[in-house]
């Protein structure tokens, strides 16, 4: 059996994160996971009354996300993350002590961006908390960088390509 690996998918809200992880996750028929389902009531709440989380918000959520990726690993499980993670300190506390994690930024302009969140009904992640959004991003330097302007299936592919040779 090879070796357990996983994908964290990050960026912005509504660059795709969570429909790529899905279709990547279902290709190699590993485990998905959508780091939003993981939030504590307070963080949803806060969130969805137009509020950007901080630090302090988001602490046990990362803790709790990093022990999902350590589990998963060490049960020889792969799997795949969709996770905003904009910060470094963000991503530095999410792969503590997993190193088979391989670091996927979905990268677009803000207009696209604002674009696709005004199309979204039913999600707790308004369109004007966006600016929060890009201003947080510090974008990786250690990371598949992928521009969102393909199609879905076309961003699985390059991640594949990328990735899994």
């Amino acid at each position: 059996m090879s070796q357990p690996r996983f994908f964290l998918i990050m960026g912005v809200s509504g660059s795709g994160k969570s429909t790529v992880g899905r279709l990547l996750a279902q290709r190699l028929g590993w485990n998905f996971y959508d780091a939003d389902d993981f939030h504590p009531p307070a963080n949803v709440e806060k969130m969805a009354k137009g509020m950007p989380l901080d630090d302090a918000d988001r602490a046990l959520w990362l803790k709790i996300l990093n022990q999902l990726i350590s589990k998963d690993l060490e049960e020889g499980k792969s799997g795949v993350l969709a996770c905003s993670a904009l910060k470094q300190q963000y991503r530095q506390a999410l792969l503590a002590g997993n190193p088979s994690v391989e670091l996927v930024f979905l990268k677009g302009s803000n207009n696209l961006i604002r674009s696709r969140l005004a199309d979204r009904a039913d999600h707790y992640m308004q369109p004007g908390m966006l600016k929060s959004q890009f201003d947080a991003l510090e974008e990786p330097q250690d990371a598949l960088v992928v521009n969102i302007t393909s199609p879905v299936e076309q961003i699985v592919d390059l991640i594949c390509q990328n990735t899994l040779a």
